[in-house]
């Protein structure tokens, strides 16, 4: 009998080890499929031309060739253009989130005629296709002339209008349904007006639903070509607008004048050193914020728990 539990006991031990292997598994293969394009883009960015015409070398280059950032750099303007695309991404990414906190908090809050009607136009204006009002609202920009400004994208976030504005709306119109109100209405037994109360009990409470509305913000603020193009033409520019024109503006400056400097090709090693430097400030970002990300995610009810 105990030699039959024994055995009973490994085979359950044995099948425990193996769901647990496959589990690591899995995770690893998903791992991968993410990660393939970053370790892809780091090996190919630094092979030098040879390299790159080697069929033995596939992902290792046989020496580290910073040349290909060079060249990248200067074709991205990178000081000039990264800091242009820290100010088209950071000041809107900031007032929408803290617009968004304001008008989530007054649907989760105060009732009025017509809120729940309310509540769902600003839903829906995350479910109609930015395609839809983008001409619209180019034409009244054009009007009252903000093309090639800043305010193209400020104006927009300030009032909750900005790139997937209403997703934030629900992050923190679910956020505050949490908070307990018992809080609120002793300070308003002590006196506080409404305006004090947010500031000074809910909004620092609300860190979690700040932080992960202000990073999804700022990412979609920087990948963003189609609205940054339209709106703020050729006078601003971001990282991801010069890596559309990277190889236009490669031959630009590398084109063959004759009896001086012979023309140069682009080759996909500096290809991938472009992408990578535009990338690179997210991925750093991320490196620093990605506890306080995944933290901030569970707290304020994203994952549905």
């Amino acid at each position: 009998m105990r030699k039959v539990l024994d055995i009973y006991k490994l085979s359950k031990k044995t099948k425990d080890s193996i769901q647990i292997a496959s589990v690591y598994f899995f995770l690893l293969l998903v791992g991968f499929v993410f990660i393939y394009p970053i370790i892809f883009m780091i090996s190919y960015s630094f092979m030098n031309t040879s390299d790159l015409v080697n069929p033995l070398v596939k992902w290792i280059p046989t020496k580290l060739y910073a040349g290909n950032y060079k060249d990248a750099i200067k074709v991205l303007d990178y000081s000039k253009t990264l800091t242009q695309t820290l100010i088209v991404t950071i000041i809107p990414a900031i007032l929408q989130t803290l617009s968004a906190s304001v008008v989530g908090y007054g649907f989760s809050r105060f009732k009025s005629p017509g809120k729940k009607i309310l509540f769902a136009i600003a839903i829906a204006t995350f479910i109609i296709p930015p395609q839809v009002t983008m001409i619209p609202q180019f034409l009244m920009f054009r009007d009252i002339g903000l093309l090639g400004s800043i305010w193209s994208l400020v104006l927009p976030a300030t009032f909750t209008q900005g790139i997937r504005s209403a997703i934030f709306i629900i992050i923190f119109y679910q956020f505050f349904n949490m908070f307990p109100k018992s809080l609120e209405e002793a300070a308003k037994i002590d006196g506080a007006s409404t305006f004090k109360i947010f500031y000074k009990i809910v909004a620092p409470s609300a860190g979690p639903a700040y932080l992960i509305s202000f990073l999804f913000s700022l990412v979609w603020y920087w990948n963003d070509t189609v609205i940054t193009a339209l709106y703020l033409g050729e006078k601003w520019t971001t990282l991801p607008l010069q890596l559309q024109r990277f190889e236009d503006t490669f031959q630009r400056i590398y084109q063959s004048v004759p009896g001086i400097q012979s023309g140069r090709s682009i080759n996909e090693a500096i290809v991938m050193a472009g992408t990578l430097l535009a990338i690179l400030p997210l991925l750093i970002i991320y490196f620093f914020a990605q506890d306080w990300f995944i933290e901030s995610i569970d707290r304020t009810g994203i994952t549905g728990e």
